[in-house]
């Protein structure tokens, strides 16, 4: 049937705009219930960020669950990567995230994991859409479900993530700040670090349903940059509104994303020969990355835009580490989705054990100038990416910077919009480039 609701990272949209509708959150529970409660294995972890509308939709899903003859287990506000812990250490058949990661408090969302803690296969997904499609029905009452609220997930989740740098690594004598984004992070975040030795300024941990991302978390590292600045800090985190993302920022306030970041994490596992394998990448990772792994001799492989296609590559290679420039970072040998706090950690743990700071570990990386414009668009996108006139311009774009500059145009897979990114040598080149195509953009549309 193909994929009708979901999308390259579950389901997503504007709150009572269809398909994020109380009424389609029912239905959708019950889809899911019928196709992944199974035998003994019949209860479905729940957990959601912190913007308003994942009371509504929270409700919605257990009361669909339950109709299923589903069990609920309910977590309550949680991060992305700490739901998919849960999801296996409780030995539910999956998971569910309520959240729109780092959009805006009117968006929400709907993400699955498997009873592995793993992204659902495209097969299951369709599964799911082909059940919404029957008339909902519910199961006697003898066999309706239950829900309960796990309360101590919060500990569950937080020793998890310690775990996952050697045991006895103390982070005393780092002074950190930590933007939580207003969400889902804001309590295990802070906590984790602190309980590690660490001295903590947490920033962004006051949410209130309506202010997540709102300036602040991994989409607005400047907040983080000038907290660094003002409290004399080490090192800072920007985590996202569900917490599966984080960008970090050294203690001269620069930013050190996503593509720094993953060479930090393998640069370490190679020194201590525990890199297997390479590095999988997006089109969007900097070309600077994959040079710098070059010298090291660590493979690199590019895959589309999207953390399920990095999981993909990585998996099939049998490969351990992957992400993107954003911040969404895989270490799939400390756990099985990406997790902002778990990455942040294995870069700390390289900090103290080198004994390096955060500027020192990024210097290698030696970035390509890149410049990303972001058009709003409504619908007509395929029309649009088929276009002859775009489809020449980008084609003289990438002549003009030729075999050292990359041009990508392609649609978000979470919001309306196109983005043209071009990458190159020359930044005043590529900035001007970047305005010329997203001008030919904008017109095709309004032609």
């Amino acid at each position: 049937m193909g994929n009708k609701y979901f999308g390259t990272d579950g389901i997503r949209g504007r709150v009572g705009d269809s398909p994020v509708t109380a009424d389609f959150m029912l239905r959708l529970g019950r889809a899911a219930g019928k196709v992944l409660a199974e035998g003994d294995r019949r209860s479905v972890v729940i957990g959601k960020d912190t913007r308003i509308s994942g009371y509504m939709f929270e409700s919605a899903l257990e009361a669909g669950l339950a109709a299923a003859g589903a069990n609920v287990a309910l977590l309550g506000p949680m991060p992305t990567p700490a739901v998919a812990y849960l999801t296996r250490t409780l030995f539910a058949c999956a998971g569910i995230v309520i959240s729109a990661s780092h959009n805006p408090f009117h968006d929400n969302g709907i993400k699955f994991f498997s009873a592995d803690g793993e992204k659902l296969p495209d097969e299951v997904e369709e599964a799911i859409e082909s059940e919404m499609e029957k008339p909902f029905s519910t199961v006697a009452s003898e066999h309706m479900g239950k829900a309960v609220r796990i309360d101590d997930a919060a500990g569950r989740y937080i020793e998890f993530c310690k775990g996952t740098i050697p045991f006895g690594t103390q982070l005393r004598g780092l002074k950190i700040v930590v933007d939580c984004a207003n969400g889902a992070t804001y309590r295990v975040g802070p906590s984790v670090l602190e309980e590690l030795g660490a001295k903590i300024i947490a920033i962004g941990n006051k949410p209130d349903g309506l202010n997540i991302n709102d300036g602040c978390g991994s989409t607005h590292p400047e907040f983080v940059c000038q907290a660094v600045l003002e409290q004399g800090a080490d090192v800072g985190i920007a985590l996202d509104g569900d917490g599966d993302r984080v960008i970090m920022v050294d203690a001269s306030g620069e930013v050190v994303d996503g593509d720094e970041l993953l060479y930090i994490i393998a640069a370490a596992r190679q020194d201590r020969n525990l890199m297997n394998g390479g590095v999988v990448g997006t089109v969007m990772s900097n070309l600077g990355l994959e040079l710098a792994l070059k010298k090291r001799g660590i493979p690199f492989l590019r895959t589309a835009v999207g953390d399920r296609h990095v999981h993909k590559a990585l998996v099939s290679n049998d490969w351990i580490l992957g992400g993107e420039a954003s911040g969404h970072l895989l270490c799939l040998d400390r756990t099985s989705t990406g997790d902002g706090i778990v990455s942040a950690l294995q870069v700390l743990e390289v900090m103290v054990n080198q004994g390096r700071n955060l500027a020192e570990l990024a210097a290698d990386v030696q970035k390509l100038p890149q410049t990303m414009i972001n058009i709003p668009v409504n619908g007509q996108v395929a029309e649009l990416m088929a276009s002859a006139a775009v489809r020449d311009a980008v084609n003289a774009t990438q002549q003009q910077l030729g075999e050292s500059g990359r041009v990508i145009l392609r649609p978000s897979g979470t919001e309306p919009l196109v983005r043209v990114t071009l990458e190159g040598t020359d930044a005043d080149q590529v900035g001007i480039l970047a305005e010329d195509l997203a001008a030919v953009v904008r017109a095709e549309m309004t032609g």
